[in-house]
């Protein structure tokens, strides 16, 4: 393999070769394992763990602020004050921030799908299609292909960033990092050797994540998991929607939760049925006998906030029968920009982040989906550019790991399990074998990743404070506590 050149991958099948007929032979697994390995002598694993910022990096304030173009302008202000909370809450928003500076560091162009936002609260609870409860990823906004090692980087230093919040020391932060990568490398390992069927049906279930815990982490697992098994559409009717002239509308809580327009509705309505043909034929014909009651706007997690989202209500064969379906509008994913030729993979960023999500989870919800819908001016009612969405359930069972309580020896627990998630979703995609041999078995890359988590955490706090100070000198609107 050549040395990795800048912006420039070339997509892979399940183990690291080109797409190919299946009249081809993919290369044998010892052999890819063996190219892994030679990239050590290109990219010695020691060289993972350096961070510097770049000559002429990029502002990362004037980064947020170019990031803003495009998005809803009274919502902006929420976006902002979610990220001045805490360096924690600017790590959550600022993926465009961490790929400018991650795309430019050391890497073995080995490249599988990437989550491109892996950080430590983009893992939680949902519910499978046969309804048991499971862990996983579960934001994919950003998912591209990209290197193995922009995710784990994000992810490191996003666990680093979380323990210092929590009070916890350099060592125990230390501790939690080095879990996540020996859980990565390990998984990784073993992944390699299995069959590429067997390395689809991986996966953790909550009940039995709780067994096999430590009693610190298995409190925050069981705790976590009885609040996600009441999120559900039944169970959201009296929180979210209120009756109305004998038929039932979602309830306003602006700015978070506002109403739409006839105008809006009808083309979130029209959009919905467009929906229906992206999915497989039976949830396109179990879902058909819903009808669409009501749609409101919602504002949804940070790095989010800003770009359009929809919550709508479709009631099926009683008033007790609700599905809640969220229409999340997909831009260009943030690692795009370093990737060559990404534009022929995805003309429509919907189904990118759909094809990405199922890829990267083991099972995910069956009323996955994408739409466009035309922006609507407020003024005139006019409508403008097509806009492109991601559709998925609302109410499935979400649930996280409540990350301001959890205690250091929990955090070490739960870095490894998603040290572990993180593994297996590479895996399933792309070049596991030669992620494999770089990594070995030795605890290099995790001493190596430790260091760079530890400098990137302080490049996050210094950050943060920037973006404190811009706001303080009224350079971006602020709106605190939502």
């Amino acid at each position: 393999m050549s040395a990795p050149v800048p912006g420039h991958i070339v997509l892979a099948d399940a183990d690291g070769t080109p797409y190919s007929s299946l009249r081809q032979r993919p290369a044998p697994r010892a052999e890819r394992y063996e190219l892994g390995r030679g990239l050590r002598h290109k990219v010695p694993r020691k060289v993972l763990g350096e961070w510097r910022p770049q000559v002429g990096r990029p502002d990362p304030v004037k980064q947020i602020m170019d990031s803003h173009e495009g998005r809803v302008g009274r919502l902006v202000p929420i976006r902002v004050g979610r990220m001045v909370a805490s360096p924690y809450g600017f790590l959550r928003g600022t993926a465009v921030v961490m790929a400018e500076d991650v795309a430019h560091l050391p890497a073995t162009g080995i490249t599988p799908v990437v989550c491109g936002d892996a950080h430590l609260g983009n893992f939680g609870f949902y519910a499978s299609p046969e309804r048991d409860l499971v862990i996983d990823l579960n934001d994919f906004d950003e998912a591209h292909p990209g290197g193995w090692e922009w995710d784990l980087r994000r992810l490191v230093a996003s666990i680093w960033v979380a323990g210092r919040h929590n009070g916890m020391s350099e060592d125990h932060c230390a501790e939690a990092v080095a879990s996540c990568v020996a859980a990565y490398r390990e998984q990784v390992r073993f992944l390699a050797d299995q069959p590429l069927m067997s390395r689809s049906f991986q996966r953790i279930d909550v009940d039995r994540l709780a067994d096999e815990s430590s009693k610190p982490l298995r409190h925050e697992i069981e705790r976590a998991a009885k609040r996600a098994r009441h999120r559900t559409s039944d169970r959201a009717l009296p929180r979210f929607t209120e009756k109305v002239g004998g038929s039932r509308r979602i309830v306003e809580e602006p700015p978070l939760i506002t109403r739409l327009s006839d105008h809006e509705t009808d083309l979130v309505a029209a959009a919905l049925d467009e929906y229906l043909l992206t999915l497989a034929s039976h949830w396109r014909r179990m879902l058909g006998g819903y009808t669409l009651v009501d749609v409101a706007h919602k504002v949804v997690g940070v790095g989010s906030v800003g770009l359009r989202a929809y919550v709508a209500l479709l009631e099926g064969s009683s008033p007790e029968d609700v599905v809640f379906l969220q229409l999340k509008q997909a831009r260009r994913s943030v690692l795009a920009r370093y990737v060559h030729g990404e534009s022929a993979w995805h003309a429509h960023q919907g189904q990118r982040v759909v094809e990405y999500q199922q890829a990267l989870q083991t099972v995910s919800d069956p009323l996955l989906g994408w739409t466009t819908i035309p922006t609507v001016d407020p003024a005139s009612g006019s409508t403008g550019d097509d806009l492109q969405y991601y559709v998925r359930q609302f109410r499935n069972m979400k649930g996280t790991i409540a990350l301001d309580g959890i205690d250091a020896d929990a955090l070490v627990d739960y870095a490894g399990v998603v040290g572990y998630l993180l593994a297996k979703g590479h895996a399933r995609t792309s070049g596991a074998s030669m992620i494999a041999g770089y990594v070995g078995s030795s605890a290099k890359v995790d001493d190596a990743l430790c260091r760079f988590a530890r400098a990137y955490a302080d490049q996050t706090e210094a950050d943060h404070a920037a973006l404190v100070r811009a706001v303080d000198r009224g350079l971006l609107p602020v709106e605190r506590g939502l």
